[in-house]
C-alpha cells in the first residue's frame, strides 16, 4: 500500500459536530487571495463568534509547486479548522503570496468586515505550526498588544536567540519566511496566553533547541505560558502519530483556545 501524501493526511482526532460545520470558501480579502471560514454547527447570523486564524508562513506559489495545493487546501488545515469550528469557534484559513504581509491583511480584513463575517473582533486567537511559527510570532509582535486573546504554537521553529541562527538557516533551506528575525521574547505582548506544544522526538535538526531556548526566555519574562511536551511524538504528530496521547494533546490545544476565546469571562482579561 502506498503512503498517503502529507497533504492528504487529516488530523488523527475527530470530534462530534465536525461533519456539521458550515464552510464559506474563497472569500476575497486582497487581490486574488481568499479566506475560508468554518462556522460552528449552531452558529447564528446575528451572533458574533470568537475566531481563530491559522497563520501560515510558506508562500503558496512555491508551496503549491512543490506539494500540489495551497496550504489551506491541505487535509490537516481543513480538519484543524473543522475541529475548531466544532469547538464553537469560527476558524479562518487563507491563501497567501507573501506570508507576513498577507497574514496582517487577513486580520485587517476580518476586523473591517467583522459584522458581515459574524466574527467578534475582540476575541481572536492564533494557531500556527512548524515553519509557519516565525510568521505567527511576527504577527503577535507587530499587532497591538491587545489584538489577540491567545496563541497556540505547535512543534514550531521559534526565534533565533543568543546568537543562534537555526531559524534563519531553516528559512533558507525550506522556504518559510522569518519576519521575526532580530526580535526577542520580550517583544511579545507580556499578558498574551501562549500554548507551546513540543514534539519530543522531532526529527528536524535544531528545531527543539529553538523551542527550548524560547521557553526558557519566556519563563524568565514570566509570560503566561502553557507547555506540553509530547515526549514520544515526531514532527507533525497531529497527522503522523496516530495515538491516544496525540489525540489528548490535540484536545488540550482545542481546550486552550476555547477557554481563552469563549469560556474566560471578559472581566478576567487584562
Amino acid at each position: 500500500m502506498s503512503e498517503v501524501p502529507i497533504t492528504k493526511r487529516p488530523v488523527v482526532y475527530r470530534m462530534p459536530g465536525q461533519d456539521a460545520v458550515t464552510v464559506r470558501r474563497d472569500v476575497p480579502y486582497r487581490d486574488e487571495l481568499t479566506i475560508d471560514l468554518y462556522y460552528p454547527p449552531d452558529s447564528k447570523p446575528e451572533v458574533r463568534t470568537a475566531a481563530v486564524v491559522f497563520v501560515t508562513g510558506y508562500p503558496d506559489p512555491g508551496f503549491q509547486k512543490f506539494f500540489g495545493c495551497k496550504q489551506k487546501e491541505m487535509a490537516s488545515y481543513i480538519s484543524w479548522a473543522e475541529l475548531a469550528a466544532a469547538s464553537g469557534l469560527i476558524a479562518v484559513t487563507y491563501s497567501n503570496r507573501e506570508p507576513p504581509a498577507d497574514a496582517e491583511a487577513v486580520l485587517a480584513f476580518i476586523r473591517q468586515n467583522a459584522e458581515t463575517l459574524c466574527i467578534d473582533e475582540a476575541r481572536i486567537g492564533i494557531w500556527s505550526c512548524s515553519g509557519s511559527v516565525p510568521t505567527a510570532l511576527s504577527v503577535l509582535i507587530n499587532e497591538p498588544s491587545d489584538a489577540f486573546r491567545c496563541a497556540a504554537l505547535c512543534y514550531g521553529l521559534m526565534l533565533d536567540l543568543d546568537g543562534h541562527t537555526a531559524v534563519e538557516d531553516g528559512a533558507k533551506q525550506f522556504g518559510y519566511r522569518n519576519p521575526a528575525a532580530g526580535k526577542s521574547v520580550s517583544d511579545l505582548p507580556p499578558k498574551l496566553p501562549l500554548m507551546i506544544v513540543r514534539a519530543g522526538r522531532d526529527e528536524f535538526p535544531h528545531l527543539n533547541q529553538t523551542l527550548d531556548r524560547f521557553v526558557s526566555k519566556a519563563l524568565e519574562c514570566n509570560l503566561p505560558l502553557t507547555l506540553i511536551n509530547h515526549a514520544e511524538a515526531p514532527h507533525a504528530f497531529d497527522i503522523a502519530h496516530d495515538s491516544e496521547m496525540s489525540r489528548e494533546v490535540i484536545r488540550h490545544v482545542l481546550g486552550f483556545l476555547r477557554f481563552h476565546l469563549i469560556d474566560e469571562s471578559p472581566e478576567t482579561v487584562a
